[in-house]
């Protein structure tokens, strides 16, 4: 169903209002397990107008760990993301655009309304059971509601966002979606509360065979109707030390995240995977002791945009140079 929806979306892109009606139509009605009152509860809504009060942010439990979820008003319960690409607007001190922005791209809907609607406030938003007050901020945006200038809630400094595939409170579809739509290219993580890290959960590593070659591999899109479980291929660097890629490098070698020891799937030897911490706190999976990333370039929706391909290997950067990992 969400898989057939999505490519409707694509084939004919509709105002946001159109969208919305296309989505209830096929959402179930439940009642949210986290409001004190039993209301019927829809993910999938857009971002149209400012919002009239603070925003809640809650936790709940999730096979990916503890992870925050909107903890009021219309969509509570519904799961909230953040997009590793949007550090640029932070690195840049904001003179470059969020990655996730109102800007064209190849789905034809704009990407902070719609595709993934920001999580607005207003006033301070309110750190409910489980959330590090803390951690909350707002940022101003005036790429969401048309004509408006409106506040959206961070967490940890990144900005927090619903998806619209999500169509009740507890489903995950854009828990670590390797992601071509935004710009640039970035990874949507479900944000553990504590201290605000992504949580990727165990991150599982296999075999895959990409343009006739078996290369080492690891599980993105985990639960995307259109790419669930999709592989994609790493890399190491030459400079096999895991702190030289961090800022810009990781914007475009994107660390293979994980909670937990990786898995080892098939074609992989367990032993040899490991991980490093990151000097973020965050946990990045090695093979043989080195770091892996993801390249962007690689990221790709089926049908949508791109292939499964290996773009990055030889690239010689300022970081040193990537290539994939070949298995027997």
């Amino acid at each position: 169903m969400l898989s057939r929806q999505f490519r409707k979306v694509v084939a004919r892109p509709a105002t946001a209002a159109v969208l919305t009606m296309g989505l209830l139509a096929v959402a179930p009605v439940f009642s949210s397990t986290v409001s004190a009152q039993a209301a019927s509860v829809s993910c999938t809504t857009p971002d149209t107008s400012a919002p009239t009060g603070p925003a809640t942010v809650s936790t709940a439990s999730t096979s990916f760990g503890r992870v925050l979820i909107v903890g009021s008003g219309a969509n509570v319960g519904c799961s909230l993301y953040v997009l590793t690409s949007d550090r640029l607007h932070s690195l840049t001190s904001g003179l470059a655009a969020f990655a996730c922005s109102n800007g064209p791209n190849p789905i034809g809907q704009p990407c902070d309304s719609v595709l993934w609607p920001a999580l607005l406030t207003n006033g301070h938003p309110i750190a409910g059971p489980g959330v590090n007050r803390r951690l909350l901020g707002t940022v101003t945006r005036t790429d969401v509601v048309s004509g408006a200038s409106v506040q959206q809630v961070t967490y940890a400094g990144l900005p927090l966002y619903r998806f619209f595939l999500d169509e009740t409170p507890g489903q995950t579809d854009g828990a670590n979606l390797f992601d071509p739509v935004t710009s640039p290219t970035g990874t949507w993580y479900l944000v553990e509360p504590g201290r605000g890290h992504p949580a990727p959960g165990q991150a599982q590593m296999r075999v895959e065979t990409v343009n006739g070659t078996e290369v080492l591999s690891a599980s993105m899109d985990t639960d995307f109707s259109l790419l669930p479980h999709g592989y994609f291929p790493v890399y190491t660097s030459s400079n096999e030390n895991g702190r030289a890629c961090q800022g810009y490098c990781a914007l475009i070698w994107q660390p293979v995240l994980t909670s937990g020891r990786p898995e080892a799937g098939e074609g992989v030897d367990q032993h040899a995977l490991g991980t490093v911490v990151r000097p973020d706190g965050t946990h990045q999976v090695t093979y043989n002791g080195k770091p892996l990333y993801l390249f962007i370039k690689d990221a790709y929706i089926p049908g949508i945009i791109g292939t499964q391909s290996i773009n990055g290997a030889g690239a010689v950067t300022p970081w040193g140079v990537f290539n994939t990992i070949t298995l027997p």
